[in-house]
């Protein structure tokens, strides 16, 4: 087991100290400027678009809102991400680490434009009148290679369904470390089989009122995350001056950063930013493709904030949270310890319980969301929908991949998300960049629809689109 994780490690540390670096640094820089900063000058759009209801130009079909596509991609992100990974990238990377965090997003917000644009694109018609769609199914239309959307698509279920479902199990059991009844050997264990169990009732079907409850609780739990945030940082605001400074020189502590880059903040910042936003990819394209919008473009903005909401706002109120907590941030307290010790120092024995609840409920609709986005890998690997035989077999290898990530080493949990998650990115940015310039033309046409005091609607004929597509024509 042991040559296994330092198998995982040393990948780990080669694809993120080397190729994601640049990889994704580039890719957000090219997109950046080929949008002509599209993330920044159209700001205020992306708040507009979020008014429109599902598309007018289809009406009698089953699409959801773009509201409701944010909410499905803005769901599956909000989660382990922007409570333990923020903790991770502190602890491990430093304070610096959220300066290479905010600008991995806002430089890869220009990336998750171009995806969910192509998405939408590119979309398929289902028989009700509905869309779906994802890098796999444009991988298809335009490069006609359907083994390389295939192996997207399994990259994606083993991401989803593996990587990031083993994180999110893990980081619930780790926040029982905090109590005095947890036990090393036995509670991690108790944890992943109540979490297999309720995630199989969820998944087949017979939890609508634990959907109902946490769909209701969820949003609130959020917004009261916020505001505890805030309330922490407000009542240390003293500490806030030499926490900004502590970020920018930590970000540019260049001789702690070439002293070992893998633990660095550059490498942290970006890592665990990607990890919580997603940017790039290849995962929220797959909600993008089921909105119903009057033009692609307003779904790509529409992402673009997406990212904003998760990581400008989200993690950030994470990290001050934690920065101005007293607390010190150190690598034997990375995880759910730093955060439950952070916010126990501010808010006593209330704290820690608050942070339990809070995590698992992110955590817990986080595995469900995830899942929600391999079945979709799973329905493009077979063209069509499952049979029953193999969609049974296929949420109970996920409900005992729970259960095992419950009881994971804490570098094991993340040393593998990090690796699968980079893998789809090493496959779905090289495609948008081939790829990109649909989405470009499709923007340039959204903005020349609205100096023209339209409500844009996109005809492929338009931007001179060759490829076949069900929408559009």
């Amino acid at each position: 087991m042991e040559i296994l994780n330092n198998w995982i490690s040393g990948i780990n540390d080669l694809l993120w100290s080397y190729v994601l670096i640049i990889m994704l640094l580039g890719c957000a820089f090219r997109f950046t400027f080929k949008t002509r900063f599209v993330q920044f000058r159209m700001f205020r759009e992306m708040i507009r678009v979020l008014s429109d209801s599902a598309n007018k130009a289809h009406e009698g079909e089953k699409h959801i809102s773009s509201f409701q596509a944010l909410m499905v991609s803005t769901a599956s992100r909000v989660g382990t991400g922007n409570i333990a990974g923020i903790s991770t990238a502190l602890c491990i990377g430093g304070p610096g680490a959220m300066f290479w965090m905010w600008l991995t997003a806002l430089l890869g917000s220009a990336s998750a434009f171009v995806e969910s644009t192509l998405a939408q694109i590119y979309k398929k018609r289902a028989d009700d009148g509905s869309s779906y769609g994802g890098p796999a199914y444009y991988i298809q239309a335009v490069l006609k290679k359907r083994w390389i959307g295939i192996l997207f698509a399994v990259v994606l279920i083993v991401t989803y369904m593996g990587g990031f479902n083993m994180v999110a199990a893990f980081n619930i059991a780790d926040t029982f470390k905090a109590y005095s009844f947890y036990d090393a050997s036995m509670t991690p264990k108790i944890v992943g089989g109540v979490l297999a169990i309720a995630f199989l009732i969820c998944i087949f079907g017979g939890g609508k009122q634990i959907s109902k409850v946490t769909g209701v609780l969820v949003p609130v739990m959020g917004v009261f995350y916020i505001a505890v945030s805030l309330f922490i940082v407000i009542t240390h605001i003293n500490l806030v001056p030499g926490m900004i400074a502590d970020i920018v020189k930590g970000a540019f502590d260049f001789k702690a950063i070439f002293g070992g880059f893998a633990g660095s903040a550059i490498m942290q910042g970006i890592k665990r930013g990607l990890f919580s936003n997603e940017a790039g990819v290849g995962s929220a394209p797959n909600a993008a493709a089921s909105a119903g919008v009057s033009h692609p473009a307003k779904q790509g903005l529409v992402q673009m904030l997406s990212v904003y909401i998760d990581t400008i706002v989200i993690c950030t109120a994470t990290a001050f949270m934690l920065l101005c907590s007293g607390v010190e941030p150190s690598k034997e307290i990375a995880g759910m310890s730093y955060v439950q010790a952070a916010v126990a120092n501010s808010l006593g024995g209330f704290g820690t319980i608050f942070i339990t609840v809070a995590l698992c409920l992110f955590a817990f609709t986080t595995l469900i969301g995830n899942f929600y986005y391999a079945e979709m890998g799973l329905g493009y690997i077979c063209n069509k929908t499952p049979g029953s035989t193999l969609i049974h077999a296929f949420r109970i290898l996920a409900a005992v991949i729970v259960c095992f990530g419950a009881t994971m080493e804490f570098s094991v949990a993340w040393d593998t998300a990090d690796v699968l998650m980079g893998l789809m990115a090493i496959i779905n940015l090289p495609v948008i960049i081939l790829l990109a310039k649909p989405a470009i033309l499709c923007m340039d046409d959204y903005i020349k629809q609205k100096r023209a005091g339209k409500n844009p609607v996109f005809k492929a004929a338009d931007i001179n689109l060759e490829d076949d597509t069900d929408f559009w024509k």
